[in-house]
């Protein structure tokens, strides 16, 4: 890992100041799909820097080319992640996200993914798009692991530039996977679930 990615870490964490819990799920190094609530352009940064260096090293998020490629100063963040980069504006079948995401992966890496596509503007949980599915359907190995991300649309409100440091906390749940004949549909229900149970659970947390 390099020096630049270490600071980035240190970085993310200062500014999110995000406690990691683990619930029926330990930090291992095996291939697994983390997928994820999306409110903050900050959601990559934070989690992937939340990770155990072990596990981080061979981990790779998923964002939008369009805007981490916008400026240098993105690019080089992008790349200090060894970010997966997909151009959600020109997708062609024979390089559909899908596919680029089970390539980069090889037999050893795992993802950070989020199945919203786009980021929520409101604390809800919105509905799952395609992909998690596929990604299931193809590499039945995988552990898929749900992520609940708290606070961060508040660290980094939308449209915003600089963040406000505040805590923040992710929650890491059991792995799940696609289960023999279950549907699109059922399954990405089943998902969207698995997140919003580790939303309820951090609300809990709170009372």
């Amino acid at each position: 890992m390099s020096l630049t990615a270490t600071g980035l870490s240190i970085i993310a964490k200062l500014i999110a100041g995000s406690s990691v819990r683990w619930v029926d799920c330990q930090p291992e190094t095996c291939q697994r799909v983390y997928f994820a609530n999306h409110t903050s352009h900050l959601d990559a940064v934070v989690l992937w820097s939340s990770l155990p260096r072990q596990v981080r090293v061979l981990t790779r998020p998923v964002a939008a080319k369009d805007y981490w490629d916008k400026s240098a100063f993105r690019r080089y963040i992008a790349g200090s992640l060894n970010a997966l980069l997909i151009d959600r504006e020109n997708i062609k079948v024979h390089r559909s996200p899908v596919e680029l995401m089970i390539r980069a992966i090889g037999d050893t890496h795992s993802l950070i993914v989020f199945p919203e596509g786009g980021r929520s503007v409101s604390d809800e949980i919105g509905e799952f798009k395609s992909g998690l599915y596929y990604l299931g359907k193809k590499r039945p190995d995988l552990e898929l692991v749900p992520v609940y991300i708290d606070n961060l649309n508040r660290v980094l409100p939308r449209g915003e530039f600089l963040p406000v440091p505040l805590l923040s906390c992710i929650t890491i749940g059991p792995p799940m996977w696609l289960e023999t004949g279950e549907s699109k549909m059922d399954f990405l229900k089943r998902a969207c679930d698995a997140v919003q149970r580790l939303k309820d659970l951090e609300l809990g947390s709170y009372d």
